[in-house]
C-alpha cells in the first residue's frame, strides 16, 4: 500500500502531553486534508466515542507552553485550545471522518504508533539486560581488573622482548667479522 504521508512527517507531529504520546487536531486535519474546524465538529458530534483516554483538550497552561515553543504564527492566531488525540483516539477518528484519505492516513498513523511502541519495548528489554549485566559485572570487577593488569603486563613483556630482538640484530650488523677469511669472504677490488 502506497504511503500518502511520509513516516517522518507523521512522527514530527507526535507530541507528548500528560505522559502520553498524542497528535493535535490541527496536525491531524492537515494530514487528512480537512479543515480543523470540520475535524473538531465531527468529534464534538460524536463526543461519546472519545473518552478522556482517547482525546482531551489542552489546558490553558499547556496551550500557552505549546504556543511559546512553536510560535504563534504557525498556529494562525488560534483562540481555542487544541484537542489532543491519543493512539486510540486517532483510531476512533476513522469512524467519524469517513473519507478514503482519512482512513488511509489513519492506518499509517496507527502503524507508526505500533512501531514506536515495539521499539520502546525492545529498548526496555535491552535496558533490563544491561542492568542484569551491570549487577554481574560489579561482582566481577576485581577479577576483570586482575585480567586487564595481566594483559597489560603481557603486552609490556612482549614489547620488551621485541625491543631486545631488534637491539640484538642491530649489534650483529655492526660487529666486525673476526677470524680467518677465505677468498670468497674478501671484498672484490
Amino acid at each position: 500500500m502506497k504511503e500518502l504521508v511520509s513516516s517522518d512527517r507523521i512522527e514530527s507531529v507526535i507530541l507528548e502531553f500528560r505522559g502520553v504520546k498524542v497528535m493535535l487536531d490541527q496536525d491531524l486535519a492537515e494530514l487528512y486534508e480537512v479543515e480543523t474546524k470540520y475535524l473538531k465538529r465531527q468529534v464534538k458530534r460524536n463526543i461519546e466515542r472519545f473518552p478522556l483516554d482517547f482525546m482531551f483538550e489542552l489546558s490553558t497552561e499547556e496551550f500557552e507552553n505549546l504556543r511559546s515553543q512553536l510560535g504563534t504564527s504557525s498556529w494562525g492566531g488560534t483562540r481555542y485550545a487544541p484537542m489532543a488525540f491519543t493512539e486510540q483516539g486517532i483510531a476512533q477518528l476513522s469512524s467519524v471522518l469517513n473519507s478514503p484519505r482519512a482512513i488511509a492516513v489513519n492506518i499509517q498513523v496507527i502503524r507508526l504508533f505500533t512501531r514506536m511502541r515495539e521499539v520502546l519495548s525492545t529498548h526496555k528489554e535491552l535496558l533490563l539486560q544491561l542492568e542484569k549485566l551491570r549487577g554481574t559485572v560489579t561482582h566481577n570487577t576485581r577479577d576483570i581488573k586482575v585480567v586487564f593488569n595481566l594483559l597489560k603486563k603481557m603486552q609490556a613483556e612482549e614489547r620488551n622482548r621485541l625491543l631486545l630482538v631488534q637491539i640484538a640484530k642491530e649489534k650483529k650488523k655492526h660487529r666486525p667479522v673476526v677470524g680467518f677469511k677465505t677468498d670468497k669472504d674478501k671484498p672484490e677490488q
